[in-house]
């Protein structure tokens, strides 16, 4: 294949192993299969990929992904490549704010090492006391939220600004208006809404996928589904990093131990009076018994799969057994591309 005719794209969506890619060139989206040298050396294709795509089938929008561009940055959960900066989106009301809820949210967002901005959706729905009061509360977190309403379209063009030209990542617990956000900001596509739950005050999610869909002024918005209930998996002495808090006491003063976990440790520069250091202690003790959870894995431990409830809790259940050989037939794969394709082309046409 000549070196012209190589084309260079983003993907913008995964289902199975077939990619959807929006060409830089032309405003065309192709769906790509993977070159399977790339599959021997078991490199992956992720959402938000950079990837140079041959063989064009241009009557029916098809191509082969030849190459995976070197990543900026790199997430598992959810899987996105390249993002510039992750928008976690809360409620103010329906679902009420649960601010240690919000704080997991937080040091999970912290924890992924990319520029991290919140926002309050439904402003609506409460007092400009209440607004202000939560403006205030969260700034001495360490944020600076954008108050906005979906349903009025208030406060919205500063968000606007701030998603210009990047690769966002939208995530937050269900019910909090996602899919109402990404409908407003991307006219284009339309997305399916869910209700609120009057008696648990929660929503379902209802993106299947993740996606990116452009947006008119510019950049990327990637919608993550599943990311509702963030598990804090990390090392209990970078904890404390993920906490603005923390951070701004440790610039002033340090701990007189290096390994200090800023509980019971004398000459802490982290433990005293601010307001989200029961979060702090919470998620370390979550913490701590991850690691020795990891540390004391064995083989019959291997067995066990973990289920995290709604207040974050961890659980441990038998795993059961793998189907061997267990495989969807053909017919079924080509079903589901077919139904993937028409998802698209839906919300292509609204």
């Amino acid at each position: 294949m000549a070196e012209q005719d190589q084309l260079t794209g983003t993907v913008v969506a995964v289902q199975a192993n077939f990619y959807q890619v929006q060409l830089d060139a032309w405003e065309i989206k192709l769906l790509c299969t993977c070159r399977s040298r790339l599959k021997k050396i078991g490199h992956t294709v992720m959402v938000g990929d950079r990837v140079a795509v041959i063989e064009p089938d241009w009557p029916d929008q098809r191509g082969v992904i030849a190459e995976v561009f070197p990543r900026d940055t790199e997430l598992d959960r959810p899987p996105v490549a390249n993002a510039n900066q992750l928008v976690l989106v809360f409620a103010l009301a329906q679902p009420p704010l649960d601010p240690m809820q919000l704080s997991r949210f937080l040091v999970k967002a912290e924890s992924t090492g990319i520029e991290l901005c919140l926002c309050l959706n439904k402003q609506e729905l409460v007092s400009a006391e209440e607004s202000r009061e939560w403006e205030k509360r969260l700034q001495g977190w360490g944020y600076s939220p954008f108050l906005i309403s979906v349903e009025t379209q208030t406060g919205l063009a500063e968000l606007r600004q701030q998603l210009q030209d990047k690769l966002t990542i939208l995530a937050g617990p269900s019910g909090v208006g996602k899919s109402s956000l990404i409908n407003l900001l991307v006219p284009q596509v339309q997305l399916r809404v869910g209700a609120v739950s009057g008696k648990l005050q929660r929503g379902r999610h209802t993106t299947r996928h993740v996606a990116l869909f452009g947006l008119p002024e510019g950049g990327l918005l990637a919608d993550t589904p599943g990311f509702n209930q963030p598990d804090l998996n990390c090392n209990p002495g970078e904890l404390a990093s993920f906490f603005p808090e923390a951070r701004a006491r440790l610039a002033q003063d340090s701990c007189h131990f290096s390994d200090c976990l800023h509980r019971e440790e004398p000459n802490c520069a982290v433990r005293g009076d601010w307001e989200r250091y029961h979060h702090y202690l919470e998620f370390l003790e979550d913490a701590i018994a991850q690691s020795k959870q990891r540390e004391q894995t064995t083989d019959s431990e291997a067995s066990l799969k973990v289920k995290i409830k709604d207040a974050g809790k961890r659980s441990y259940e038998p795993r059961l057994e793998r189907k061997k050989y267990r495989r969807n037939s053909k017919r079924k794969r080509n079903q589901e591309l077919q139904e993937w394709r028409k998802e698209i082309e839906d919300a292509e046409e609204i």
